[in-house]
């Protein structure tokens, strides 16, 4: 299947109007086409353009709220309990970031748990946000289920993703972002997209016999990473993001590829001032050293070299700023429909004569 490539700056811009059109203030439309824009740069459109059209149904169908308001439920100062009321989960998150960036620097440490909120796309995007700020930040949420519990059948965990993120050296941050299952579900939605099989171990189908049929997996089941490993790592986290929060969990959590049903996905979120714990100096020699000594490593014979997490994504988002972002036919084609709906124009072909050198 052929695909599209195009300006980043112009796919935020159409990512960011299209939305606006359906009743989202521009703040928080600039926010969510945002999140979806440097997903795509990082390489991973799973979480990328191919999801506006879900929010847009969702928001259609009212299961979402166009206009976000975040209420503090219970606020002991560093601990926040935040309640999204259906809104868009990008956006809730974003204020539980910067209240937690900013209780924090106040206490040191900061528990925000988060109710009643939506899929807010990577979790990353919100971890590095407090990292770039000199937080560690630990992030959490559950999700709609995807697999099976260990030894049975029935789907009822979700991928429940987390991240980690904390500041590197030179201004550079240190992250990971992970689904408890063999991949992302939105990895197997876009290997659908483009018509592509899914690699062995990804799925299963629903009587839980393995598939290389993306289709088959979604309507199946998504392996977990690591065996039992992954279900128990996806269940503790849908307690603390949704039995603690005080959110759906379990089989009651909808995902964003439902049209319709209030989400009721919860988040935990944990900022670390580090500089609360150590002298930020001593800091940054001591993580400046773990990197070095990483990527000092011996590569093995079948790699190009030792990365640090994040790194591959930072490697990505400068060549996609280079060379474009490529959109697959399918993607383009929803996107189309959206635009027609709504009038904001496609954006243009990426304009090949102003590729720069990219490291």
């Amino acid at each position: 299947m052929t695909s599209r490539t195009v300006e980043p700056a112009a796919l935020a811009a159409f990512l960011t109007d299209v939305t606006r059109a359906h009743g989202v203030p521009w703040d928080d439309a600039a926010l969510l086409a945002d999140t979806l824009l440097v997903a795509e740069l990082w390489g991973h459109p799973s979480h990328g353009a191919i999801r506006l059209p879900w929010y847009l149904a969702r928001l259609r169908s009212g299961a979402m709220r166009a206009v976000t308001e975040v209420e503090t439920v219970r606020d002991t100062g560093s601990v926040v309990v935040l309640d999204g009321h259906d809104g868009l989960g990008q956006v809730v998150a974003q204020r539980a970031v910067e209240l937690g960036v900013e209780r924090a620097r106040t206490h040191g440490i900061c528990a925000v748990a988060v109710r009643r909120s939506g899929h807010f796309g990577t979790a990353a995007y919100f971890t590095r946000y407090a990292a770039e700020r000199g937080c560690v930040a630990i992030l959490a949420t559950n999700a709609s289920p995807a697999m099976a519990p260990w030894g049975g059948r029935t789907k009822l965990v979700g991928t429940n993703p987390w991240s980690i993120a904390a500041p590197g050296p030179d201004g550079d941050v240190l992250v990971m972002d992970m689904a408890n299952t063999a991949v992302a579900r939105g990895k197997v939605y876009v290997a659908a997209d483009r018509g592509e099989p899914i690699p062995d171990g990804w799925g299963a189908r629903a009587d839980g016999t393995p598939t290389t049929d993306p289709r088959e997996a979604i309507e199946g089941l998504i392996s977990p990473v690591g065996g039992a490993k992954g279900y128990v790592m996806a269940f503790m986290f849908d307690v603390l993001a949704g039995v603690l929060t005080g959110s759906a969990f379990g089989s009651d959590v909808v995902g964003p590829y439902r049209p319709e049903g209030a989400s009721g996905a919860g988040h935990l979120l944990i900022t670390l001032d580090v500089a609360a714990v150590a002298d930020p100096d001593d800091y940054a020699a001591r993580v400046a050293a773990l990197v070095a000594q990483v990527r000092g490593s011996e590569a093995a014979a079948w790699s190009d070299g030792v990365l640090t997490p994040g790194e591959l994504e930072d490697r990505s988002r400068r060549r996609a700023e280079a060379d474009g972002i490529r959109v697959s036919e399918q993607t383009w084609s929803e996107l189309t429909t959206l635009a027609d709906a709504t009038g904001v124009p496609l954006p243009p072909a990426f304009d090949t004569t102003t590729t720069k050198e990219h490291a």
